[in-house]
């Protein structure tokens, strides 16, 4: 953080001169060297007929990270306040769903329910004849709930470890102020277990970002899956893989900033 009373534009300079370090003009160098090569001697042709599709498939892909990362913590919240504070009966069940997930491979998951569940449905009349058969015949609800039960495993993990590494003390004091129970797990021990767990959160939604091409396999259509479209009907391997690594490489980019300014501004939301 910059000192107080310091001149911005002494700090735009000290900013800028980060970007000219040797190893840094380097690489930049070679990035736009690849991305001329790129233009200059590949094939391009095929993108504008696939490019509704493939922006079809970008926005499928963030909703599809954006939707399971906001449930999965919803539910990696309570599996780890109940490991780290909870009594037997919820620490154990917590403990054990926590196990099996973070054991099990994400794509085995995704087969079980897909494949598993998803073909048990139709045996029942009752079910087929509900509101939600037409949304359980599609693939997408057990996309979702597939890599959200994985993001939870490993979230319920990380906050266990969160929530025990707030000190007792600050919530001994909160009690002391005659704070309730709910308020002091709302503005103290939340907070602090998530500002800890903050910098691993930002790794494993990176890696729930990778892990979103299995989704393709149970015919969802996100990036991956246009990209491999392109690949059959054209025969063209390297240019759309290019591009789905740039798009990866670009999100994935968005996804630390962001992580990163909310990690620098948690401090002062926390005290």
């Amino acid at each position: 953080m910059a000192a107080a009373g310091e001149n911005p534009i002494v700090r735009a300079t000290a900013q800028t001169s980060l970007w000219l370090q040797p190893h840094r003009i380097v690489m930049i160098a070679i990035a736009l060297a690849l991305i001329v090569a790129a233009v200059l001697f590949m094939r391009w042709d095929w993108l504008p007929k696939y490019l509704p599709l493939a922006l079809e498939g970008i926005w499928r892909t963030l909703w599809l990270l954006v939707v399971t990362c906001l449930l999965g913590i919803g539910l990696a919240i309570p599996l780890g306040l109940a490991q780290a504070a909870g009594p037997v009966w919820l620490a154990a069940p917590a403990r054990a769903f926590c196990t099996v997930i973070r054991g099990t491979p994400l794509l085995l998951q995704l087969w079980l329910l897909y494949y598993g569940l998803g073909s048990l449905f139709p045996q029942f009349p009752w079910i087929r004849e509900s509101f939600l058969w037409p949304y359980l015949r599609q693939a997408w609800p057990y996309g979702v709930l597939s890599l959200t039960l994985s993001y939870a495993g490993y979230e319920g993990e990380v906050m266990r470890g969160a929530f025990a590494g707030v000190p007792r003390g600050q919530l001994e004091a909160a009690r002391a102020f005659g704070m309730s129970r709910w308020t002091t797990f709302r503005r103290i021990w939340l907070k602090q277990a998530l500002y800890r767990a903050l910098p691993t959160l930002t790794g494993e939604t990176v890696l729930q970002l990778k892990a979103t091409p299995l989704v393709a396999t149970i015919t969802m259509v996100d990036i991956y899956s246009v990209a491999s479209r392109v690949r059959q009907e054209t025969f063209i391997t390297y240019e759309p893989l290019l591009l789905l690594a740039a798009v990866y490489m670009a999100v994935t980019g968005i996804l630390v900033f962001v992580f990163r300014k909310v990690e620098a501004r948690m401090p002062n939301r926390i005290g």
